[in-house]
């Protein structure tokens, strides 16, 4: 299958030229792999590389030999391989030497020797609808949060076509594959992480009964600030109530794997007494991987569109996650004790920053242009500024700007 050009395919390559390597790190199957191999010259696979896992107990090194810029894929399978390559970077003094993938990051231990100045590391996520080719690309994130009024034709998108695009999600391997494939595959990627990955990732034989209860917990609770507590007794099963320290076990081994993305909340000065909420939004790296916990089928999203909806909202953020990476942006949620929220907050590194919601159906685009309007008038301008832009992001109609100053934008004619 031809290669289709990935948003961190820029960012890669301007790593590469200004550090001796590159990590790349995301969640199996995302395309890592491929998209190293766009820019390395040479290769070595030490999931798969039988000379390889010869080479890493003889001498380590061997396997750094090659052209340069040389991929180790899966570099966390040997951990020790982390401080050969700091050492390589510092001995030939060159920028560009190795580009490094990894699905799972190691214990912590294994990063004791920094690689900082010598390792730039980056996160891939899986496609988002510009890049798999399900938006049309007329309206840029870029443009927005310089203030540019976004315009597009129409995007055709419906409730079912959504609820497609949910299930299928964003991997790359599936692209050519119908829904019904597409999805199966997803079931099968999250059988071998609740039957094997996480606890290779940790260490520790896990039940995979447990864990998947918990998957389902976390699918039921997709964009919701659900406590540690609330999913422990939503994971409960025949053998009784999840502890919370079970539970924040098992979410690190996943976070470990990038199998979930939590969105982290925002911390922001405001003008009244309200107080922030602290908690971060449940996410899974893909909504197909929460649908894939559920059982769900497009058809039976279709008729419980308030799951759709929060569904939805989580490949809103990822499309969002992987479009303010390219503007070296970051991705938060704010949500104040008087219930003003904004689904997402993209913060440049200058610190200003846009609000958005997400609505599925146009119907629900007053209400949210209504929420971010009341947010921003409570944010203290003196301490965080003015907007970029007020946004509500929705699955279909036309990209315009009301009266008001809000923005409506189909996520079908978004792109970086």
């Amino acid at each position: 299958m031809a290669y289709r050009e990935r948003v961190i395919d820029v960012e890669l390559r301007a790593r590469l030229a200004r550090a001796g390597a590159v990590l790349i790190e995301g969640p199996k199957a995302c395309g890592k792999t491929a998209s190293a191999g766009q820019v390395c010259l040479s290769e070595v696979r030490l999931d798969t590389d039988q000379f390889a896992r010869q080479a890493m107990d003889v001498d380590p090194r061997l396997v750094l030999d090659g052209a340069t810029p040389r991929l180790l894929d899966e570099w966390q399978l040997y951990p020790a391989l982390w401080d050969h390559v700091r050492r390589a970077v510092d001995d030939r003094g060159s920028n560009g030497q190795f580009v490094l993938t990894g699905s799972a990051r190691p214990n912590d231990d294994t990063r004791r020797h920094s690689g900082a100045g010598r390792i730039s590391r980056m996160r891939m996520r899986t496609m988002s609808l510009w890049e798999s080719g399900h938006s049309s690309g007329e309206v840029s994130l870029g443009e927005l949060l310089s203030g540019e009024e976004p315009r597009s034709k129409i995007a055709e998108l419906d409730a079912a076509a959504i609820a497609e695009l949910v299930v299928r999600g964003g991997w790359p391997g599936q692209l050519a594959a119908d829904t019904a494939a597409a999805a199966a595959s997803v079931r099968d990627y999250l059988e071998l992480v609740a039957d094997v990955d996480i606890s290779d990732v940790s260490g520790v034989r896990r039940d995979p009964e447990r864990v998947r209860r918990l998957l389902r917990s976390l699918g039921r609770n997709t964009g919701t600030e659900a406590s540690v507590t609330a999913l422990a007794k939503d994971a409960s099963g025949p053998d009784g109530v999840l502890t919370r320290d079970t539970v924040i076990d098992y979410l690190a081994a996943l976070t470990r794997l990038m199998v979930v993305e939590d969105l982290p909340a925002w911390s922001v000065s405001l003008r009244s007494s309200a107080t922030l909420r602290k908690a971060p939004k449940r996410h899974f790296a893909d909504p197909s991987l929460a649908v894939a916990a559920l059982g769900a089928s497009p058809a039976a999203l279709v008729r419980d569109l308030e799951l759709l909806g929060f569904l939805f909202e989580s490949l809103a953020v990822r499309d969002l996650r992987i479009y303010a990476q390219a503007h070296d942006a970051s991705v938060w949620h704010l949500r104040d004790s008087y219930g003003r929220e904004a689904d997402a907050v993209v913060q440049l590194p200058d610190g200003t920053w846009a609000a958005f919601e997400v609505k599925l159906g146009p119907g629900a685009v007053d209400a949210g242009a209504a929420s971010l309007l009341r947010l921003a008038q409570d944010i203290d301008e003196k301490r965080s500024g003015i907007p970029l832009a007020l946004t509500v992001l929705t699955g279909w109609g036309f990209a315009h700007r009301r009266p008001d100053g809000v923005n409506v934008v189909p996520i079908g004619t978004l792109r970086p």
